[in-house]
């Protein structure tokens, strides 16, 4: 509790979570967020990311602990609203994730840039296959791959849209991403590959009018893409709580044994 004596309480707009801000509200002092020592977020996995992504780009960048109130929770505790949140914060266990950032082109030559989380996703666009070359740290690994989309992924992504892709589930702490691809049919035999996050990956779209790509990276969507660079931030890291035996590392090693 010595660590963060100052809290903030953000609260997504659904129905359950403004009610649990007003319980929680009522419960304790709370500072604006300019001033916490730690945020208190109440709403699904999706608003946590909203509140992640905005401290990236204020640059004030402070714990955050979440309280699910949404659908699946993967980055949430659990909600309890008769157990003081400030005693649960002073328990928690730190689990540190690194961002990545991705750079884009598009055709007609605008640049884009943006955060995330979980992962950064190329798509076609069209009924069109998506044609892309796939080049690490500089040199190509794959001249043409044709595919639904390809998606690099973190650690703490690796569970979320990557493992639905077929995936590798990577450890929090391993330094490495998941370069994973979406429905691919040539070279049909390529399952993905797992890189050191020190990494870099460039994807450039082939054909890309005829075969028009987008790339999604949790807050920004660009349409027409041409090429996209993605790698790893760990400059730039946050820190999740979590209550003991609930933390996010403990998840994802749960999930390597679900059915």
């Amino acid at each position: 509790m010595a660590d963060y004596p100052r809290l903030a309480l953000l609260a997504s707009p659904t129905d359950r979570a403004q009610d649990a801000e007003a319980t929680l509200r009522a419960s304790r002092e709370w500072v604006p967020f300019e001033e916490a020592d730690a945020v208190v977020a109440l709403g699904g996995d999706g608003f946590m990311l909203q509140i992640l992504h905005q401290m990236l780009e204020s640059d004030r960048v402070i714990p955050a602990f979440g309280m699910n109130l949404g659908t699946v929770g993967f980055l949430m505790n659990r909600y309890k609203s008769s157990r003081a949140v400030a005693e649960r914060i002073a328990k928690a266990r730190k689990i540190a994730v690194s961002p990545l950032w991705m750079e884009a082109r598009t055709n007609t030559g605008e640049e884009f840039t943006s955060w995330a989380i979980n992962e950064v996703s190329l798509l076609r666009e069209t009924r069109q296959t998506a044609k892309l070359e796939v080049t690490v740290n500089g040199k190509v690994r794959i001249p043409e791959l044709s595919c639904d989309g390809v998606l690099v992924a973190t650690p703490a992504g690796s569970t979320a849209y990557n493992l639905s892709a077929n995936g590798p589930i990577l450890p929090l702490g391993s330094n490495m991403l998941a370069l994973t691809p979406i429905s691919p049919f040539r070279p049909r035999r390529w399952r993905g590959a797992i890189l050191p996050d020190t990494y870099d990956v460039t994807f450039r779209a082939l054909e890309s009018v005829k075969r028009p790509v987008l790339v999604v990276a949790e807050q920004r969507e660009v349409d027409d893409v041409s090429e996209v660079r993605v790698r790893a931030w760990p400059e730039h890291q946050l820190t999740l709580l979590f209550d003991r035996g609930q933390s996010l590392e403990d998840r994802i090693f749960a999930e390597q044994f679900m059915a």
